[in-house]
């Protein structure tokens, strides 16, 4: 198990590439703080049984990214734990689609709020750990519309554009105090977000494909996985992309 021992903050636990970073992450003997905006009875039955089944321990933080005290907050709750951090995961997102000029300033605020600032702040906040450590690896997930662009995202598409930046800058400041900073860019992922995406759209995006099909949530978790691991120990500042060879 390649992350016997650590401990890992996630975000967008709920659902998702964040519900399989998580449950990749614990099959690999991870502790995590399973991050979410609410609570389920379906996800609290399910981190129950997954922390049984790998006798690793899941606690789960709830928040919401839109309140920038509550991002304080629940990074308090986990300090509070006094665990070295070892792994940070920023997976938790949002998309509001529409053309370049139909674009509203709320839409952009709103995304930018969570897909960037809030990204940003839950870092500065989970980071400390690791510097005091002097060891860590923070994967920020960004989007292959940050880099080729896609018709009707101009806000998901900056958003996640700004991540990469973040993700190059962070790593230039932290890797000399032993944290590694890594983005990873899906492309077209079997998720919810991508289930409201016309069919012309997705065949388009599929006649660009390589490998001709979508990307299991698990297949963009594997990469997060190594990326976390000391596998990739003089890996940092990249942008991988896991998108089937899309472009």
């Amino acid at each position: 198990m390649i992350l016997s021992g650590k401990t890992a903050v996630i975000t967008g636990c709920l659902q998702g590439i964040g519900r399989a970073t998580m449950d990749v992450f614990a099959q690999n003997g991870a502790n995590i703080f399973a991050c979410c905006q609410y609570e389920t009875e379906e996800f609290t039955n399910h981190i129950k049984e997954l922390s049984k089944e790998n006798q690793v321990e899941i606690i789960p933080i709830y928040f919401d990214l839109m309140d920038d005290a509550s991002i304080k907050q629940a990074a308090r709750e986990i300090q509070k734990d006094k665990k070295s951090i070892d792994v940070l995961v920023n997976i938790a997102g949002m998309t509001q689609d529409a053309l370049f000029q139909m674009v509203t300033m709320d839409q952009m605020k709103t995304v930018f709020q969570v897909n960037y600032f809030s990204q940003i702040l839950f870092s500065q906040y989970i980071i400390k750990p690791m510097l005091r450590s002097g060891s860590g690896s923070v994967i920020n997930i960004s989007s292959i519309s940050a880099l080729d662009g896609n018709p009707g995202q101009l806000v998901y598409a900056s958003s996640k554009g700004a991540m990469i930046a973040a993700t190059k800058t962070m790593s230039a400041e932290l890797a000399p105090k032993g944290i590694r900073v890594n983005a990873v860019a899906p492309g077209v992922i079997d998720t919810a977000m991508t289930a409201i995406v016309p069919p012309e759209a997705m065949d388009r995006l599929m006649s660009k494909s390589n490998i001709k099909r979508v990307g299991m949530p698990t297949e963009v978790a594997n990469v997060i996985m190594y990326l976390a691991s000391d596998l990739s120990s003089f890996v940092t500042g990249q942008t991988i992309r896991v998108d089937g060879g899309i472009g």
